[in-house]
């Protein structure tokens, strides 16, 4: 809970009663400058806590319009205004706006409930996830797993893994990698036709791309090599290398590489080629189950109490989650 007179998202939203006021905490998430059907420019400002989201519009003649204008993401914000629902969600009508520091954050006790994070803790992730990867039976695989993730670094433990789609938080990266290799080893007796060994090796690394892709604390944005290339080729690059390192034959980094290049599933989605191996597709489905629970889970967790179904997820076809029963 924040202090005393402040509000998380989870908390407005809960609120049933039109322009009843509020002050709250937030980070900025992403901010757009648009121009209205009269001409008026404004600013579609989407702000979050680890409870979730919302958005609100700022018209030019407001004396936060600079303000918020010249606000990086990432930057916390202290709001005053007015709850309101737009469309069945909710949009306030914020009326003032402030910066708040970092020793301001953390003096007040803001950022505890400010950032999100993973559910497990995360020296457990990355000791399970070294389990995986001791898994793997053929040397030169496993060796171009434990080069690929040194070659990056820890940022591979502590990035996320989207900017809002799904494990969009600190550790997310390591969280969703562990979570997808986790499921498929499950899986994998069923399918003895699979090479286990690739597939485990493909699972663990089949987002490290990500680790360059994404860039932020809290809030996240795109680096330039994510908005120039994509995960999926950064991914390829950086596997390339470790393989190549490790001295990983033909065939395998091959069949390692198309793991990488088509596990996003389709071309609109970001594959660069369609899944086309029985590993390929095998972890094609597993990252999308993956990504696809995490978005449940997010909506079961941030949808108000006396709400039964979550607001619209656009990774979920727009569907909204069911909540809660009689």
């Amino acid at each position: 809970m924040f202090p005393m007179g402040h509000m998380n998202s989870l908390e407005l939203k809960s609120i049933e009663v039109a322009s009843t006021p509020f002050t709250g905490v937030f980070l900025l998430r992403s901010i757009s400058r648009r121009t209205a059907k009269n001409g008026r420019p404004f600013l579609a400002v989407e702000v979050c806590d680890r409870y979730g989201t919302f958005t609100f519009n700022v018209f030019d003649d407001s004396e936060m319009f600079s303000l918020l204008q010249n606000s990086a993401t990432g930057t916390c914000l202290q709001i005053e205004g007015l709850t309101e629902i737009f469309n069945d969600r909710f949009s306030p009508r914020v009326q003032r706006a402030r910066r708040l520091s970092q020793k301001e954050v953390r003096d007040q006790g803001f950022d505890r409930d400010l950032y999100d994070g993973p559910r497990e803790s995360v020296d457990a992730m990355k000791m399970e996830l070294d389990g995986y990867i001791q898994r793997i039976g053929n040397e030169k695989l496993r060796q171009t797993v434990r080069q690929a993730l040194a070659d990056v670094g820890d940022i591979f433990f502590t990035n996320t893994a989207a900017v809002s789609m799904h494990h969009a938080y600190r550790c997310g990266l390591l969280e969703h990698s562990l979570h997808v290799t986790r499921a498929g080893i499950a899986l994998l007796p069923s399918y003895a036709f699979i090479n286990a060994d690739l597939a485990i090796s493909g699972m663990i690394l089949h987002d490290i791309g990500k680790a360059w892709e994404y860039c932020g604390d809290g809030a996240y944005e795109r680096t330039r090599m994510g908005l120039l290339e994509g995960h999926v080729v950064l991914g390829y690059r950086i596997v390339r290398r470790a393989a190549l390192a490790s001295g990983l034959g033909e065939d395998l980094l091959l069949q390692l590489e198309h793991i990488v290049l088509s596990h996003q599933g389709l071309p609109e989605y970001g594959a660069a080629v369609l899944p086309s191996s029985p590993e390929g597709v095998f972890v094609a489905l597993v990252d999308n189950l993956d990504a696809k629970m995490a978005m449940v889970e997010r909506a079961l967790g941030t949808t108000p109490s006396n709400q039964e179904f979550s607001e619209r997820i656009p990774g979920l076809e727009n569907a909204r989650v069911f909540v809660k029963g009689d």
